[in-house]
């Protein structure tokens, strides 16, 4: 399906549907009109299969109709299933082939105490490479997964900062990069793990689609409805208007100036949705266009006071930076 255009079966969808409808409207002024003289005579089994046969055209219409959509998904998912095959080579096959090549010029010859310590340092990057990946596809199977772990309090001060030290190490940027502020003190309700797989993605993305210097800020508050509140928003590329509703889509990356930015599977964004739901929370992307940087809002629910008290004892201390 790679480069199939859904243009066909629209066009041909469409063009049948008018067609049909075209017979329909034609047959019916026929039967109404032209046959009037006729009509008078037709007892209640012909009318009766007058009407069923103006159903039966309307059935084959919808028929049609339905039949184009779901013909135009399919071709959609086989191109994002493509993508996704051809990015988990590319993210797979460029870390071997690095690692390969520093093996074999070890193996080959001492290259001396700096150049070797430079070379296992290039390493364990493609290592972590390789490990993100499977991490984002084995996530991605396990955020479908209708079996859900008892909610807990979770600190949402500990949960980002542990995400923010993690990527400033990695990506090796300075402290003020990200900046979380909390503004409440209540806990979050879900699961810990899981919330920290959803902030790390979102963290990700904001340093991944950022020009340097790289700024993402952080903000967690207290609605009025009682819910928790998670801003990341950084000044990155920006996305779309007409994309924001798609870019929680399994497989699914947006458009080819964002591609080009930074590699990916287009699974990121799909475990932060199904995750954020399994929480009991929702997730949405807030952006007025390219260049414009974007803003993702989390809701989260917040757990009851009794629960609170335990959760956020042992972290008073990590509130805000």
């Amino acid at each position: 399906m790679r480069g199939r255009s859904i243009g066909v079966p629209l066009t041909l969808g469409v063009s049948l549907s008018v067609i049909a409808l075209a017979l329909a409207v034609g047959w019916l002024l026929l039967v109404v009109s032209d046959l009037a003289p006729v009509t008078r005579g037709l007892g209640p089994v012909h009318w009766l299969l007058i009407v069923l046969g103006t159903v039966f055209f309307l059935l084959i219409i919808a028929g049609l109709v339905a039949l184009c959509v779901w013909v135009a998904r399919e071709i959609r998912v086989n191109q994002r299933q493509q993508a996704f095959l051809d990015a988990v080579t590319h993210e797979m096959k460029t870390p071997l082939a690095s690692l390969s090549l520093y093996l074999e010029t070890l193996q080959r010859r001492d290259p001396g105490p700096d150049t070797r310590a430079d070379f296992l340092r290039k390493m364990g990057r493609d290592v972590e490479r390789l490990e993100h990946t499977m991490d984002q596809v084995l996530a991605a199977a396990r955020a479908e997964d209708r079996a859900r772990p008892a909610p807990e309090p979770v600190d949402l001060a500990a949960v980002l900062q542990a995400g923010a030290t993690e990527l400033r190490e990695r990506h090796g940027l300075p402290a003020d990069a990200i900046r979380i502020r909390v503004e409440t003190t209540h806990a979050a309700l879900g699961n810990p793990a899981e919330l920290g797989v959803v902030f790390r993605n979102l963290l990700e993305n904001a340093i991944k689609y950022s020009d340097p210097p790289v700024e993402v800020r952080v903000n967690v508050t207290l609605g009025s409805d009682g819910r928790l509140r998670v801003a990341i928003e950084d000044r990155g590329i920006g996305i779309e208007p007409g994309e924001l509703n798609q870019i929680f889509q399994r497989f699914y990356r947006a458009g080819r100036g964002v591609q080009r930015q930074a590699a990916g599977l287009g699974l990121g964004l799909f475990v932060v949705w199904s995750l954020v739901r399994r929480n009991g929370g929702k997730v949405v992307a807030q952006s007025t266009g390219l260049g414009e940087g974007s803003r993702f809002v989390v809701t989260l629910r917040a757990a009851p006071e009794p629960m609170l008290v335990a959760a956020t004892a042992g972290s008073a201390g990590s509130a805000g930076s």
